[in-house]
């Protein structure tokens, strides 16, 4: 969790560092707020990079974020632009020393809710929100803080992606990365947002901002992005598709083919290791099946579930179609008639709570649901289940499937995104290749037949265990993508020293 606010002087070491400077601008971070995987990614990846480059996170202002630093050092003053308000600029240092901009807009930002809406509703005003952050982004590398002026802008998501737009229009050559976290979500907006958000009507063609008649926050960060990352090798091709592309994959192509689209696997906190964490029941390591059959007892217990000698299959997981969980509705009567038992974690589509909140009442003792999402009840899902049901029909990469492995649950998974890119079929987990009740019900069959056969349980829970899915290799992969993308960085670091 992050400490208490700190003043400018407090980052005094990393003023004078020669380091390439890196600004990661982000909707959420989990050390403040996070709705999913982006948010996890945002509080690992900058903190894996500081070994070799100076980086500093920009953030908005949300009320969890102020709540907890009564006292912001402001550093600069956000113009107003268009119809977007001035604000103030912000620093605040986390618990381990990474500094974190803050742009500090009551009316933007302080709301009850998530960073995006309110019972499932988007905020009216996202594009204001979000364009907002985006400006910011390229202020900061025009020198909006006198004490520091970021070398790169690395992006993420459509919320930022308006940024290296902002770049163009005012004839900034700063280099910038786009990270796709979902293409589904692409912030499309009416055209007629384009004045209050700063953007020129020349802009809204189809080289630039406009998307089907609607101006996106996506496709301008695609069309203006120095370079274009996703979070798995599998997904960035995909999304060259028109199966995974969502109607961009024409640009997405053209980038693929420049040499400007690539994909880096995320990976998972350190944290994530049975034999440390603090939320499980029992710690254990591999081979110490007591221990995960003590988890597997807890989370029955937590679940309502009876004693069971049969497989217990779990899902951590948003309740969308997109995961694929109308699959799992559809195939748990066959997990429960075979003598599996299925607990349920996650909130989304209204339709799916009830449906698997019915699935728990007709089935008491052996389907026990909880809608919504609590930390301790995740990780010892992970730690206690034998499988994990994760039939997503698209998966950008996945961060569950990773999680399951590590506590030596057995994903079974479509075989897509970053889901292909880290299960390995019939070794650390169960892939198939059809997104239907036929693909995922041969997998479950799979399933079964191993927990039969201790031997094989066994080895590849052993094999999952040892899986390595650390942030080093993402790191390394980001630098060399920053060294292509700015130049020679030690030119660079030199061409500042002079100045």
């Amino acid at each position: 969790m992050p400490s208490g606010g700190s003043p400018r002087g407090a980052v005094e070491a990393l003023r004078g560092s020669l380091k390439p400077r890196i600004l990661y601008a982000t909707p959420e971070m989990a050390d403040f707020v996070k709705t999913g995987g982006l948010g996890e990614v945002a509080a690992s990846l900058p903190r894996a990079l500081r070994q070799h480059y100076d980086v500093r996170i920009l953030i908005p202002g949300y009320r969890q974020v102020v709540e907890h630093h009564p006292e912001i050092a402001v550093v600069a003053q956000l113009p107003g632009s268009a119809d977007m308000p001035p604000c103030d600029l912000g620093l605040i240092e986390t618990g381990d020393g990474l500094p974190v901009y803050v742009i500090l807009s009551p009316a933007l930002y302080e709301r009850d809710g998530s960073p995006y809406g309110d019972q499932g509703v988007d905020f009216s005003d996202n594009d204001l929100r979000f364009g907002r952050l985006s400006l910011a982004a390229a202020e900061l590398a025009q020198g909006i803080d006198p004490e520091w002026r970021a070398d790169l802008l690395h992006l993420n998501d459509w919320q930022t992606a308006l940024a290296p737009a902002y770049l163009a229009w005012r004839g900034l050559r700063t280099p910038t990365v786009l990270t796709i976290h979902n293409l589904a979500y692409q912030g499309l907006f009416p055209w007629e947002n384009l004045g209050r958000l700063g953007v020129p009507e020349s802009a809204f063609q189809i080289d630039g901002v406009e998307f089907y008649g609607k101006l996106s926050f996506l496709k301008a960060g695609l069309f203006y992005a120095s370079h274009v990352t996703t979070v798995s090798e599998t997904y960035a091709h995909e999304i060259t598709t028109p199966e995974f592309g969502c109607g961009l994959d024409g640009l997405l192509r053209t980038r693929a083919h420049q040499g400007r689209l690539a994909g880096i696997l995320n990976g998972i906190d350190e944290s994530w290791d049975p034999r440390t964490d603090p939320h499980l029941a029992t710690r254990f390591e591999p081979d110490d099946w007591k221990g995960k059959r003590a988890n597997a007892d807890a989370v029955r217990g937590r679940f309502g579930l009876g004693v069971s000698r049969g497989p217990l299959f779990a899902i951590v997981s948003r309740l969308v179609h997109q995961k694929g969980v109308d699959l799992t509705l559809a195939a748990a009567e066959s997990i429960v008639a075979e003598g599996g038992q299925l607990v349920v974690t996650g909130q989304g589509e209204p339709r799916f709570e009830a449906a698997f909140l019915d699935l728990a009442r007709r089935h008491p003792g052996a389907v026990g649901v909880r809608v919504g999402f609590e930390e301790t009840d995740a990780h010892r899902m992970f730690a206690g289940s034998d499988f994990l049901l994760m039939p997503s029909r698209f998966e950008p990469c996945g961060l569950a499937q990773m999680y399951a492995q590590r506590f030596g649950s057995l994903p079974i998974a479509h075989r897509t995104g970053g889901l292909a890119d880290t299960v390995e079929d019939g070794v650390t987990g169960f892939l198939f290749g059809e997104a239907s009740l036929k693909g995922l019900s041969g997998a479950i069959r799979r399933a079964f037949d191993t927990f039969a056969s201790k031997r094989r349980l066994g080895t590849m829970r052993r094999n999952a265990m040892a899986r390595e899915f650390g942030w080093d290799k993402a790191a390394d992969g980001y630098g060399s993508l920053y060294t292509r993308v700015v130049g020679n960085g030690a030119d660079l670091i030199r061409g500042r020293a002079a100045a």
